[in-house]
């Protein structure tokens, strides 16, 4: 688990996924976690943990998706020497490991189906026999599953077993992803930011431009908080004058001119250059305090268009004929758009 990594934010979706984790703690029940990656679903196994009467005991996890479907068994249950090849020992399971304790169980969609069935037996009579012995042991876990799939959907469908899901679905726990938490972006951008400055020794913190601030909530964060985070370090850390504002951000840290060509089937394809959605950066456009001057086509289309282009400057580093690439327009259509959105001088060319 990442550590350093903090519950920050104050959106309402957030909060009570918070507070739902706080409430299940204290309980020995079952708890599945579900929620895109990069939500922060190893930071709520961890505070049912740190806030149950099992505190003080070990917080055992597992990455189901880590380890070949072979291996995964003997990794839950342990072995006794000689139960398979290069199995010289007797080893403990993660089980064992977590008995009196919680065991973290990342990735669940991912366990095989005779993973899926010891799992069951172990829950359900709290005991677990090592691979090669038929002595049970008695353990007394708690168990804290995550998983970004569509669990009832898998089970309609066969590939995970509806009576496990059963029983470890007393409480779920939905996390939002970060475009749906109003206003989250912007307090952990500066958080992530202030915490990269003082790491590089900046004497203050500059904060973002208005510009940025703007990408920052336009952007769809596919990859939640841990992906928020690695953007916001990296444009700390690449920023030349750490007493302006950070006024340049890159979304993307594999673009680049020399970037290899996607290929299908040998054929080079053009690569997605708009992954990210504008549509937050439109709505506010439309929502401004002018009602009357943007509630009309032209207006929305004008402040479409500004926005993607804003968006590819700050991405391409503000070179011209980067971004005409990108946008697929000649270097004369990109001067022309840009000079009429008043953004020419911004930029190099």
């Amino acid at each position: 688990m990442d550590r350093g990594t903090q519950f920050i934010g104050q959106s309402g979706p957030f909060l009570d996924a918070v507070e739902r984790a706080s409430r299940a703690a204290a309980l020995r029940r079952p708890v599945l976690v579900v929620g895109e990656r990069g939500t922060g679903k190893e930071l709520i196994a961890e505070r049912l943990h740190r806030l149950s009467p099992r505190w003080g005991e070990p917080l055992i996890t597992l990455n189901c998706a880590a380890l070949p479907e072979t291996l995964i068994e003997a990794e839950l249950f342990g072995h006794e020497a000689g139960a398979f090849t290069g199995a010289t020992r007797a080893r403990a399971g993660r089980f064992e490991e977590a008995d009196r304790g919680t065991l973290f169980l990342d990735e669940l969609a991912t366990l095989s189906a005779g993973a899926q069935e010891r799992l069951l037996r172990a829950i359900e009579y709290g005991e677990v026999a090592r691979i090669g012995s038929s002595k049970p042991i008695r353990v007394d876990v708690r168990i804290v599953a995550a998983t970004n799939e569509d669990l009832p959907r898998l089970a309609d469908q066969g590939r995970f077993r509806a009576d496990l899901l059963d029983r470890l679905s007393f409480e779920v726990i939905t996390l939002p992803p970060l475009r749906a938490r109003e206003g989250d972006v912007q307090v952990l951008a500066d958080y992530f930011g202030r915490r990269m400055a003082t790491e590089i020794g900046w004497p203050g913190w500059p904060g973002f431009s208005a510009t940025a601030a703007a990408q920052l909530e336009a952007y769809q964060w596919p990859g939640n908080v841990r992906e928020l985070r690695n953007v916001i370090e990296r444009a700390v850390y690449r920023w030349d004058t750490p007493r302006q504002p950070i006024a340049r951000i890159e979304f993307d840290p594999f673009e680049s001119p020399w970037r290899p060509p996607v290929l299908e089937g040998g054929v080079e394809v053009q690569a997605d250059s708009c992954a990210p959605v504008i549509g937050k950066a439109v709505a506010a456009a439309a929502n401004g305090p002018d009602h009357g001057a943007v509630n009309d086509l032209r207006a929305a289309v004008d402040a479409h268009e500004k926005a993607i282009l804003e968006f590819h400057l700050a991405r391409h580093r503000y070179n011209q004929r980067a971004t005409a690439k990108a946008l697929g327009l000649s270097y004369d259509q990109l001067r022309h758009c840009l000079r009429k959105h008043g953004l020419l001088e911004k930029t190099a060319g």
